[in-house]
């Protein structure tokens, strides 16, 4: 059997290609195949729609700040529709008013998604005063901080122009539960227990998926006597029916 050889060079812009996580990377800013996915991702996560891969091909679209000088009548040449046009162009207008926790994780920079601009966000009003101290004072790694600070040196200046305000809207602080769930049987109230899991740890409940001694509160909204309810009540751990009582 022959063997395959992984390439060395990007077939987009011949730049070379690195090894991240057993999966091969073009890491050049200006491969038009890296572009056009930048510009992908960042139509999703701003939530532009009608901007999607296809159109985005047809418009011919190269750059995030592209989209911005986007005009009715070009667009309505490239989609052969001014009522789809119009409809795409007040979409990206909607998009001007997001706050940097929705534009930050926009960019495609690594390791920095929604979770780190969370993060800055509250110890950052504005993206402008971005600095080192900002980064590792809201609990950014180095790997993360390194991605951010080079982008910020190095990219930001392209986007500047953009119609964002670049301020962030401070992230609600949420308040530490003493209280620790564990859930029993199937739910009524979520579809599945990852739901469930998520709203809890949102309003500040920590979670077990078994009945530790750290548990205080036992989740059976199926009325079921199970092993881990009967453990509860001889343990005098609380019993709640329905989870939304505690949410």
């Amino acid at each position: 059997m022959k063997k395959i050889e992984p390439p060395n060079s990007c077939p987009s812009c011949s730049g070379e290609l690195q090894w991240s996580n057993n999966l091969l990377y073009c890491r050049n800013i200006e491969c038009s195949a890296t572009k056009s996915k930048k510009v992908e991702h960042f139509a999703k996560t701003m939530k532009i729609k009608g901007l999607g891969p296809a159109t985005i091909e047809k418009i011919g679209l190269s750059d995030i700040c592209e989209i911005y000088s986007l005009d009715l009548h070009s667009l309505t040449k490239s989609l052969s529709s001014e009522k789809l046009a119009q409809k795409l162009l007040d979409e990206i207008d909607k998009s001007k008013n997001a706050s940097m926790n929705q534009v930050l994780p926009a960019f495609s920079i690594p390791l920095i998604g929604k979770t780190a601009t969370d993060k800055l966000s509250k110890n950052l009003k504005s993206f402008l005063a971005l600095d080192e101290y900002a980064c590792t004072a809201s609990g950014l790694g180095p790997k993360a901080t390194d991605n951010l600070m080079n982008f910020f040196k190095r990219e930001f200046y392209k986007y500047e122009t953009l119609p964002f305000s670049f301020v962030f809207d401070k992230a609600p602080e949420v308040a530490k539960n003493t209280d620790v769930v564990c859930i029993t049987g199937k739910l009524k109230s979520f579809k599945t227990k990852a739901e469930a899991e998520k709203a809890l740890l949102e309003k500040g409940y920590s979670v077990k998926s078994t009945l530790t001694k750290q548990v205080t509160i036992l989740i059976n909204e199926s009325g079921l006597e199970s092993s881990k309810t009967k453990t509860a009540r001889e343990s005098g751990i609380k019993i709640v029916n329905n989870l939304m009582e505690i949410l």
